[in-house]
């Protein structure tokens, strides 16, 4: 049974809003956005503009469309501000972009920013056959919802790579501490001229203190070499 449209939009704001899987993919992400703002909002073609990732089209007669460097995309990401060309012919903006979007078929286009509170992060442009301001309430709606899913994900990123940071860190820290009492008792050294030891030893030989520090833990080192390093 096909769905109906409430259905179908339900659906759409369930697809957008779950980025908080570590199987996450941009791409794909704004793959599904293009075509699902194609068959929701009646328009023929989208396109999306992502800072950082490029654009994404809902068809391949739209990329190079999109690319060109002077677009209303361009200055809605920029801006954070939408843009509406309800004729094509009639602007004098964009004239490159305009005459590509005109062969390629399309009279207009309305283009929303990706933004959350004042963080744009890029720009979605739907374009139309028909000449003629858009309703392009649900499409904000959508964007908005994007916006906020794909700012989610990267800072769900961020937050990650951050806790490996750290726990890289506290696990070098270890591993240091540990050589460090293994040169100390092998040595006949205080704990901080071993850590000088190791210091020395790991900057003259263009070596991490913390790799050096687990190749001396785990007995693959060599610690008589040190001997000379106690600063």
């Amino acid at each position: 049974m096909a769905s109906t449209p409430a259905e179908e939009l339900a659906e759409t704001f369930v697809e957008l809003a779950d980025t908080m899987s570590d199987e996450f993919d941009l791409d794909g992400f704004l793959r599904l956005l293009v075509n699902r703002c194609v068959r929701l909002l009646g328009v023929p073609a989208a396109g999306v503009l992502v800072e950082g990732h490029g654009v994404i089209a809902s068809h391949d007669v739209l990329l190079p469309v999109l690319r060109y460097e002077e677009s209303p995309l361009l200055d809605c990401a920029r801006d954070g501000v939408p843009v509406g060309v309800p004729d094509l012919v009639a602007t004098s903006l964009w004239p490159t972009f305009a005459g590509s979007a005109l062969d390629a078929g399309f009279a207009s286009v309305h283009v929303l920013p990706l933004c959350r509170r004042d963080v744009t992060i890029g720009a979605l442009a739907l374009f139309r056959a028909a000449v003629g301001k858009a309703d392009v309430r649900l499409a904000k709606a959508v964007a908005d919802l994007a916006a906020v899913g794909i700012l989610q994900s990267r800072a769900l990123r961020r937050a990650e790579e951050v806790t490996r940071q750290l726990q890289y860190a506290l696990d070098s820290r270890v591993i240091i501490e540990q050589a460090k009492g293994v040169l100390a008792e092998r040595l006949g050294l205080g704990m901080g001229a071993a850590f000088t030891a190791l210091r020395t030893y790991a900057r003259s030989h263009n070596t991490r203190v913390s790799d050096l520090a687990s190749s001396i833990v785990d007995g693959r080192f060599d610690t008589d070499l040190l001997r000379d390093r106690r600063g």
